[in-house]
C-alpha cells in the first residue's frame, strides 16, 4: 500500500508528516497522557489475582454474602468505563491536533 493517501482533493505525504516536530510533539503528549492510566490499570489488574491467591484480605464479606473479591472485580469494570470516557474526551483534542497537522502539511 502506498504511503501517500488522498484526503479530499489533496495528497498527504505521511512520511513527511511523521518527521515534523508537530507530529512528534503530539505523540509525546499522547504517551504522557496515557502512561499513568496504563500503569494504574496493570497494577490494579495484577493485584487482584495476587491478593486472592496469596492472602485472605479479600475473602471477608463486604455486602451480604458478597466478598471484597467480587467488589474489587466489579470495580475493574467501572475503572475501564471511566478510563474509556476520559480517553474519549481527550481524543477529541488529539483529533483536532491531527487535523491541524494534516492541514499544515498537505501537498498541493
Amino acid at each position: 500500500m502506498s504511503k501517500q493517501a488522498t484526503r479530499g482533493k489533496s495528497t498527504i505525504d505521511y512520511e513527511k508528516i511523521v518527521e515534523t516536530e508537530d507530529f512528534k510533539a503530539l505523540i509525546k503528549r499522547k504517551k504522557n497522557f496515557s502512561r499513568p492510566y496504563v500503569i494504574f490499570f496493570f497494577a490494579a489488574y495484577f493485584i487482584l489475582p495476587l491478593l486472592t491467591g496469596y492472602t485472605k484480605i479479600l475473602e471477608t464479606r463486604a455486602i451480604g454474602y458478597m466478598t471484597w473479591t467480587w467488589v474489587y472485580a466489579f470495580s475493574m469494570f467501572i475503572m475501564v468505563w471511566v478510563f474509556t470516557s476520559i480517553y474519549m474526551n481527550k481524543a477529541k483534542h488529539f483529533d483536532t491536533d491531527v487535523d491541524n497537522i494534516i492541514e499544515k502539511n498537505v501537498l498541493k
